[in-house]
C-alpha cells in the first residue's frame, strides 16, 4: 500500500472556463490484480498492452482505480504533484518480495495478458482469490515461484547419474570397511 498526500491546489478548467480549488489529502493507493481489473473493464484493453501507450487520461484513471480511500473528489486526481507521479510509478514498480530468480526465463511475449488470464493462473495453480489484493509485483512472484515448485524435476543426464552413484558406492563402501 503506499499512502501520497496531494496538495492542496487551485486550478484553471477550461471547458468551464471557471477557477476551482482542491484541499489537500491523502489517498491510500494499491498497485493490484484487482486495481488492474477495473481498469480493464473501464477501458476495455490489457493493462500490459506492450504496442500501446496509455493516454494521460488513461493513467489518471488508474491511479483512480488505485485509490483506496473512500470518497475522493475526482478532481483530487488533475492536482496531483510531479513528486506524487513518481512516488506512485516508485511503488508501482517496486518488486516488494526478497524472492529472485536464477534464470531470467520469462514466458514468452506473444500472449497478451489481461487480468481474466491473470485470475486463471491464480485458478490454476490454486492461488485464493483473496491475493487479488496483494501488491501487484507480489502476486506475480507468487504465480512463478508456485509454478517453478510446481514442475517436474529435471531428469539427470547419464553422466550426472554415474557420478551420483560412484558417490553413494564410494561412501557405503567406507562405512562399511569394505573394497568393493
Amino acid at each position: 500500500m503506499l499512502t501520497i498526500t496531494v496538495p492542496a491546489t487551485e486550478s484553471f478548467d477550461p471547458v468551464t472556463e471557471t477557477f476551482f480549488t482542491t484541499k489537500e489529502q491523502k489517498l491510500v493507493l494499491e498497485h493490484s490484480l484487482l486495481s488492474i481489473s477495473k481498469w480493464e473493464a473501464k477501458w476495455g484493453k490489457p493493462f500490459f498492452a506492450k504496442d500501446e501507450k496509455k493516454t494521460i487520461e488513461e493513467s489518471r484513471d488508474y491511479i483512480r482505480c488505485m485509490t483506496i480511500t473512500q470518497n475522493v473528489d475526482p478532481a483530487i486526481y488533475y492536482a496531483l504533484s510531479e513528486e506524487n507521479y513518481n512516488d506512485i510509478l516508485a511503488y508501482m514498480e517496486n518488486p516488494m518480495t526478497a524472492t529472485w530468480f536464477r534464470s531470467s526465463d520469462k514466458p514468452p511475449g506473444r500472449e497478451v495478458i489481461t487480468a481474466e488470464v491473470i485470475y486463471y493462473y491464480m485458478v490454476a495453480l490454486q492461488i485464493p482469490f483473496s491475493c487479488e489484493k496483494w501488491h501487484f509485483n507480489k502476486l506475480m512472484t507468487l504465480i512463478r515461484v508456485v509454478n517453478e515448485k510446481n514442475k517436474p524435476p529435471k531428469k539427470m543426464s547419464k553422466q550426472a547419474i554415474m557420478s551420483k552413484n560412484k558417490a553413494l558406492n564410494a561412501a557405503r563402501r567406507q562405512r562399511l570397511h569394505s573394497t568393493g
